[in-house]
């Protein structure tokens, strides 16, 4: 599968205002929930992993958070995007000890392990865009944002 096809409007928040990591997730489980997209279970799950193994990305400028959970809890691949109206903390992937201010969120919803290196390495190569990242923040709208992922996406 091609990286575009993991987006989709209805699971694109755009300038969420959050006070931390938590409510995030919240909202974006919410979506996935209501979209047929993840189990109940999922939002615990998410939590548990961040606790284990977090997802925070120092990338110059616009850091990122790609939080993802077991394949259990979920029911069909999806990747969520909140872009945050101010950043909240999320622990560093390379060194848990470490906060860094996250502006945006790609949660990764997938139903089978094999799909994950893939599509991480597709995303990776993506957020490492830095005019990627400023295009996605500023985006107005969720319509938007899949405009940019699909422009971009081409490029990985």
């Amino acid at each position: 599968m091609k990286l575009t096809e993991f987006f989709h409007k209805e699971l694109i928040v755009t300038n969420l205002q959050a006070n931390n990591k938590e409510e995030v997730f919240e909202v974006l489980f919410n979506k996935l929930l209501e979209n047929g997209y993840v189990k109940e279970s999922f939002l615990e799950g998410i939590m548990t992993r961040e606790k284990n193994f977090p997802t925070g990305l120092l990338l110059n400028g616009n850091n990122v958070a790609i939080p993802h959970t077991d394949p259990e809890h979920v029911l069909k691949p999806a990747i969520a995007v909140a872009t945050l109206s101010k950043p909240v903390v999320f622990k560093n992937m390379a060194n848990p000890q470490e906060d860094v201010y996250v502006n945006i969120v790609f949660m990764i919803v997938l139903d089978s392990v094999h799909s994950q290196i893939e599509l991480l390495q597709q995303l990776i190569e993506l957020i490492q865009n830095r005019s990627f990242l400023n295009a996605v923040l500023n985006a107005n709208d969720s319509n938007e944002v899949i405009k940019i992922i699909k422009n971009y996406a081409c490029l990985v």
